[in-house]
């Protein structure tokens, strides 16, 4: 019979949990972090899986306020060019 040589690695506590979620709540540092967690060496695997996910979702809302953002703007930007010219042309 094979023997496992890895043992399976002990589970984050729940004040690591605590701390990792602080960290991760102040502004820039949380980025820096997120990126060490996750490709860093040394790191609990579940922790680097969920740094790995947090910043694929950071990614996915970054691209979705993007476009949102260039759709509004070219929408906003056609109903500002569309209607009367009321500064040349007032109508009382």
């Amino acid at each position: 019979m094979e023997t496992n040589e890895h043992s399976p690695a002990p589970d984050i506590s729940v004040g690591d949990w605590m701390i990792t979620l602080l960290i991760a709540a102040i502004p820039l540092v949380n980025i820096i972090m997120l990126f060490v967690w996750a490709f860093g060496s040394g790191y609990h695997t579940s922790k680097a899986n969920w740094a790995k996910a947090t910043l694929i979702w950071a990614l996915i809302s970054i691209v979705i306020i993007v476009i949102l953002t260039i759709l509004f703007g070219a929408v906003l930007f056609s109903f500002m060019n569309s209607g009367p010219d009321f500064y040349e042309n007032p109508q009382f």
